[in-house]
């Protein structure tokens, strides 16, 4: 009789080790540390001739400031963040990608890009993409409009590529950094095609397919083979106000009502974590029932019924 079981636990097997090989990479972000290649805040000395800091490291990264929006006229709540990066730094080269110039740097540039960036269910998923095509091609820092510069960007110059932690686990695309025609940046245009999937819920479909959670897996799996320093992915980490390089003013202009229930699991992650192992506990269960009444049915018992009094 045990071999009986054997063709549903196998299946249940492959079944596990599928899921598991599958989200492996998601699971392992909540255990990593994300302080290999930490870049901690840095005050710089200060050129008194040309009023520029001056780098202990060759510069690795162009002066260029990268940033998107529909169209050119930047909101007014985002004004103030878009001149404190701009006034800050007047040596840099500022672009600011559009809808109607970012679709025709894809046409020019990566034609074979043009169809997947067309088919994207939501703009900020677009608007996600673009930044790394622009990082990969002309190098400089990225920065979304609702991050203001509290610093001069000068030190994060020196690294060759960079990402900021993410709370509570793996890294952002708020703000990047990367010198041209970087290996991450490379593999993060070459995988969209293969993470594009329309998971019928807004913020999942765009964290998963372009946003902070497919540039964290796609980091995960680059840690595993960037060996030389020139493809090393360094890490802002968070810093106190009164030394960091970024203000963060949290615009999250994309987020619809699913965002809210979705952070909502995220603060009460314990409970429903719990509620997750009940409910396993309960499908493995109703399957053992299953498989039993399948495989060893009562039939053929009879049943005896006593009563008593007569």
């Amino acid at each position: 009789m045990r071999r009986q079981f054997t063709i549903p636990l196998s299946a249940l097997g492959l079944i596990v080790f599928l899921g598991v090989v599958v989200t492996f990479d998601y699971i392992t972000l909540l255990f990593d540390p994300v302080s290999d290649n930490a870049i901690e805040f840095e005050v710089t000395e200060v050129d008194q001739a040309t009023g520029l800091p001056v780098l202990s490291h060759p510069q690795l990264i162009p002066r260029i400031i990268h940033q998107t929006w529909k169209n050119e006229s930047i909101p007014e709540q985002w004004k103030a963040a878009q001149e404190s990066c701009t006034l800050k730094h007047p040596d840099f080269e500022y672009k600011l990608w559009t809808d109607e110039s970012s679709r025709k740097f894809i046409a020019e540039n990566y034609p074979w890009f043009l169809d997947t960036y067309d088919s994207y269910a939501f703009t900020i998923m677009r608007a996600d993409v673009i930044r790394y095509f622009v990082l990969e091609h002309y190098g400089g820092i990225y920065i979304d409009l609702d991050e203001g510069c509290q610093s001069r960007l000068d030190p994060l110059l020196t690294y060759p590529a960079w990402v900021r932690k993410a709370d509570p686990t793996g890294v952002s695309n708020s703000v990047m950094g990367s010198s041209p025609h970087h290996p991450f940046f490379l593999k993060l245009m070459l995988e969209l095609k293969n993470y594009n999937f329309n998971w019928h819920v807004p913020y999942i479909t765009v964290m998963y397919a372009t946003g902070p959670l497919f540039v964290s897996v796609i980091w995960k799996q680059f840690k595993r083979w960037a060996t030389s320093d020139a493809e090393q992915v360094w890490v802002l980490m968070p810093a106190e106000p009164t030394g960091a390089y970024f203000n963060d003013l949290h615009g999250s202009s994309w987020h619809e009502d699913d965002a809210k229930w979705i952070m909502y699991l995220g603060v009460h992650w314990i409970l429903f974590t719990v509620l997750g192992f009940v409910l396993a506990a309960v499908v493995g269960i109703t399957s053992y029932l299953v498989v039993r009444r399948v495989y060893f049915p009562r039939s053929g018992l009879k049943y005896k019924y006593v009563h008593y009094g007569e």
